[in-house]
């Protein structure tokens, strides 16, 4: 008994622990080094000059020149008529030497107008066309009526029905199977006896 209490001693005593002892921080003086007094360098500043480049001369490109030409005077005129198929066309046009162009041309319009167109033309004004149409605007009716073709009459066809004949098959004779009556023999059984009452 005394051994269990004395060990529970040590060790209530070993928990709690000892206490550490507080040791002074060493003050070391700091080194104090004297600066060295180097003088510093003094470099001379480089004295470069700028190059003097000559500006490149590229000589101007010679381009041909176009040649200018006098315009050259001129005069045509065609014209298209056909009546069966509506084409109708004129055209008329003239120049000069100096690039002065008239001209006008007239077309037939499916409405039966027609149109004719006066024209002129130079370097200043440009195209001019004075537009002016000639009838009246009429309900346009071709002329052409596809003719009536009669609808094709085919006969019809005459096919005589087939006349299959009926198939004859014989009946079958199947003849009914006669099985002899079973006869059983009578069981005899020994009348039975009864005991008498008295």
């Amino acid at each position: 008994m005394k051994v269990f209490i004395l060990a529970a001693l040590v060790a209530v005593v070993a928990s709690q622990g000892y206490p550490k002892p507080q040791y002074p921080k060493p003050q070391y003086p700091k080194p104090e080094y004297p600066t060295p007094a180097y003088p510093a360098p003094a470099y001379p500043t480089p004295a470069y000059k700028t190059p003097a480049y000559p500006a490149p001369a590229y000589p101007s490109p010679a381009y041909a020149k176009t040649p200018e030409y006098a315009p050259m005077p001129y005069n045509f005129n065609w014209a298209v008529k056909d009546d069966p198929s509506y084409n109708d066309y004129t055209h008329q046009e003239t120049a000069d030497d100096k690039g002065y162009v008239t001209g006008s041309y007239r077309t037939l319009l499916p409405d039966g107008r027609t149109q004719i167109v006066d024209y002129k033309a130079d370097d200043y004004t440009g195209y001019v066309a004075d537009v002016k149409y000639d009838g009246e605007a009429k309900e346009y009716k071709p002329a052409y009526k596809p003719a009536g073709y009669p609808s094709p009459a085919y006969p019809s066809p005459a096919y005589p029905s087939p006349a299959y004949p009926s198939p004859a098959y014989p009946s079958p004779a199947y003849s009914a199977p006669k099985y002899p009556s079973p006869s059983y023999p009578s069981p005899a059984y020994p009348s039975p006896k009864y005991p008498t009452k008295y």
